[in-house]
């Protein structure tokens, strides 16, 4: 990767926009949960975008975080004994983990793409996945899940309605209220349309 300088002008507006979408405060709350899901031996990221973008970059900790949703035996990601060094295979590793997150369920649409993390781009982005995953863990409900379920909303959930044939004939027989109502309807008052406004001199 190059090293790029600094941008300027409508570049740096909209970099300094992506850039105030960092929450701090929720970089906190992820960084407990990834150390209650993944365990103390991932350790913890100074604090701020800096520290946080350094801790996982390499892909390393997002493949044991995903990893630890699965039960054993089913582990989605190889996460090799020692980090990756070489720029190409921590790419791959982060890629491998936003795989496994769409795999798990993540939508597109809350994935970040690996530049984002890689280069810094957009750690919003980063925490919107992880609080995405977060989510599905806490919805999914299958016991792998590890920490305080109230750090995520949990996802809506499909409530299917089975009704009887006789509800169905019954539901019928009703006007709902959308179609309107004719209660109470009087023309009384009313004139003619397009008779001109009397105007009394």
């Amino acid at each position: 990767m190059a090293n790029k300088g600094p941008s300027y002008g409508m570049s740096r507006e909209v970099q300094s926009k992506i850039e105030k979408k960092y929450d701090e405060e929720l970089e906190e709350r992820l960084v407990e949960w990834i150390v209650v899901q993944c365990g103390p031996d991932v350790g913890r990221p100074d604090r701020g975008r800096l520290g946080f973008q350094v801790w996982l970059k390499n892909g390393v900790i997002l493949s044991k975080l995903v990893n630890s949703l699965y039960p054993d035996g089913a582990k989605p990601v190889k996460v090799p004994e020692n980090p990756p060094s070489m720029v190409f295979k921590q790419m791959e590793q982060v890629a491998q983990f936003l795989k496994a997150a769409e795999d798990y369920g993540v939508t597109k649409t809350d994935m970040f793409q690996t530049v984002d993390l890689f280069e810094g781009k957009d750690l919003a982005a980063v925490q919107r996945t992880l609080m995405a995953l977060g989510s599905l863990a806490v919805t999914k409900n299958d016991g792998h899940y590890r920490g305080d379920p109230n750090w995520f909303m949990k996802k809506a959930q499909e409530h299917k309605r089975e009704f009887t044939e006789s509800q169905l004939q019954e539901g019928k027989h009703v006007i709902g209220l959308q179609m309107g109502s004719n209660r109470g309807a009087s023309q009384a008052g009313m004139t003619g349309y397009g008779r001109p406004r009397q105007i009394i001199s």
